[in-house]
């Protein structure tokens, strides 16, 4: 890995704009804000701080780290495994390669997830919660920090990505409230829960190879390999659905571009199942919100 170097009279705002130009020469989408970060976490510093030492020249010692993680983003290692955290709805989360970076998308589900709540007056009520395929929390702990009230269980097939979410409730004094569990979806859990939610695995086997380097070699396999067709997990959540959410329960899934007609189809395979689909800030049908049919 060729690590890029500074001129020894570099200060911290040339810095960053030295990495930005860096990133936008290699192609990376972000690059004035990957730079912003990385300096930032380089010197610890907050965006205010980092703005008010714009002027001050680096020492060696910090030019030399600042490269050293300037040449990981250049290899195309995401800015969050870098640093080692990501915020997702607001949280500070710790991740570590045995968990997927949260995606902004996937705060779609929390946001479906509330406003489903909401148009039932539920969300003051002692819910419960299920998160399935869990990794680093990011979904039950985003639910909880707004329900007060509600507790939540999420499911894991890591030990390892368990340890992380255990580690991210704790941090965000929610672990009064959360427990963790391994197992495949729901295939632990008895009785059935106000809310179901899950973001699990959907890249088809066929198309691992074709993703971004960022998450191909930096996101744990078992968390996006969804099968020949990508629906395995989404077949397993269909046959445990009116399982888990009974007659008055909500089940709020991601699913990947492209594939909300094919999940949708699947869950009206059970006829009991009302399957409705919204959409990401993107316009992206990418969140299907499943409950108990109504009856004649």
């Amino acid at each position: 890995m060729m690590v890029p170097r500074l001129e020894a009279s570099i200060s911290v705002g040339g810095a960053r704009r030295a990495l930005a130009r860096m990133f936008a020469a290699a192609g990376l989408d972000t690059p004035a804000l990957d730079a912003r970060v990385i300096v930032g976490h380089a010197l610890g510093l907050d965006h205010a701080a980092l703005a008010g030492a714009a002027e001050r020249a680096l020492d060696i010692e910090e030019r030399e780290r600042i490269a050293a993680m300037a040449a990981r983003r250049l290899a195309r290692e995401p800015v969050a495994r870098i640093v080692g955290t990501k915020e997702f709805w607001g949280l500070p989360l710790r991740v570590t390669p045995d968990v997927l970076v949260p995606r902004p998308e996937t705060e779609t589900v929390v946001e479906i997830a509330l406003a489903v709540l909401d148009r039932g007056g539920e969300r003051a009520r002692a819910l419960c919660i299920a998160d399935l395929g869990t990794g680093s929390g990011a979904l039950l702990l985003a639910l909880l920090s707004e329900l007060p009230s509600a507790c939540g269980i999420g499911t894991d097939v890591s030990e390892s990505a368990l340890a992380v979410a255990r580690d991210n409730a704790e941090r965000l004094q929610l672990a009064g409230r959360a427990a963790f569990v391994a197992c495949d979806l729901a295939d632990a859990l008895a009785g059935t829960f106000d809310l179901v939610v899950a973001n699990p695995p959907y890249v088809a086997s066929g198309d691992l190879a074709q993703l971004a380097p960022e998450v191909r070699e930096h996101d744990p396999i078992v968390a996006l390999d969804g099968g020949p067709e990508g629906l395995r997990a989404y077949r397993a959540l269909m046959a445990d659905a009116p399982r888990l959410i009974g007659t008055g329960g909500h089940l709020v899934v991601e699913v990947g571009a492209g594939q909300a007609p094919a999940v949708a189809a699947l869950f009206a395979q059970k006829q009991l199942l009302d399957v409705t689909t919204a959409s990401d800030l993107a316009g992206i049908p990418r969140v299907l919100h499943i409950r108990s049919a109504a009856r004649a």
